[in-house]
């Protein structure tokens, strides 16, 4: 996998902000979740290969500079920066992929710059910003799948303690291998480089109070125009699938893709799937969620 690059441009309020490009094609904007840098997100299982990932560093995180007003970080005034992203990168209108929170951040800015967005893809999205809720049970029954997984049964009791609100931080940890679709070597690795990378701080000032209007959002994204997909892990308590039918709902030209075995991250649980599901016109010209990615050989 090629390092990207990595640009530098100006949000409005004089904040320098961090982009950076992997690979060929034209251009998918894509939004970490978290708020947190894009490294986690790799070059999304080989998406690279097929599109040019635009890979924004929100304010504050990674090679963007902390901004002097720290309720910049609200998930609303953020919309300026993928603004000013869309003209540094001089396109009319663009493709943008967003992961976990970076959902808010996507239909945020879908909704005040419709005419900007070509296509919209949120990937296992928080759905904070259009005020659907989770329930505990939903959480629990989308895991049930997993028990015959050996660190299973600690991870279920902790599940049960935070939904029924009994957390603990070791409840929040022994939670972590729900995240992933193989609790391996390679997922616990991207775990502890996704921790080393957590900043608190910024995350509580993201979805601060004012940062979201639900019935607002919702209504805008039932205008929407561009079309969009959704995709949810099989096993993820995070965004599980009937919730992401739900969110899916709120738009009026919308497809649905469940991953089989998927957790949070699924570009991690089978990079091959992911690829397709997000990306299928660069192997169908019709779009259709049957094929598979072209073999190197």
């Amino acid at each position: 996998m090629a390092s990207p690059s990595s640009c530098s441009f100006r949000a409005p309020d004089g904040t320098e902000l961090a982009h950076h490009v992997r690979g060929e094609g034209s251009p998918l904007v894509v939004l970490p979740g978290g708020p947190t840098d894009s490294a986690y997100l790799g070059d999304l299982g080989g998406l690279s290969r097929y599109r040019r990932l635009v890979m924004p560093d929100p304010r504050g995180t990674g090679r963007s500079a902390t901004p002097r007003d720290p309720a910049s970080y609200r998930c609303d005034r953020m919309v300026a920066d993928v603004e000013a992203l869309r003209m540094r990168l001089g396109l009319d209108r663009m493709d943008l992929l967003a992961h976990c929170a970076g959902a808010n951040l996507a239909v945020l800015y879908a909704s005040c710059h419709p005419e900007r967005v070509e296509r919209l893809t949120l990937v296992t999205p928080s759905v904070a910003a259009v005020g659907l809720t989770i329930s505990g049970e939903l959480r629990r029954e989308t895991v049930r799948a997993r028990a015959a997984e050996p660190w299973f049964p600690q991870a279920y009791a902790a599940l049960e303690a935070i939904t029924q609100g009994r957390a603990t931080a070791a409840s929040w940890a022994a939670i972590t291998p729900f995240s992933y679709g193989r609790w391996d070597e390679t997922a616990r690795a991207h775990q502890a480089a996704a921790d080393e990378r957590s900043n608190p701080e910024i995350m509580a000032a993201y979805g601060a109070e004012g940062a979201y209007d639900p019935p607002a959002t919702r209504a805008a994204l039932a205008r929407l125009t561009a079309p969009v997909r959704l995709l949810a892990g099989e096993v993820d308590p995070g965004a599980p699938p009937a919730t992401v039918a739900a969110y899916a709902a709120l738009f009026p030209d919308a497809e649905l893709v469940i991953q089989p075995g998927a957790g949070h991250f699924p570009w991690l649980d089978d990079p091959d799937r992911f690829v397709v599901s997000v990306c299928p016109q660069a192997f169908n010209p019709v779009g259709a969620f049957n094929a598979s990615p072209p073999s190197d050989g």
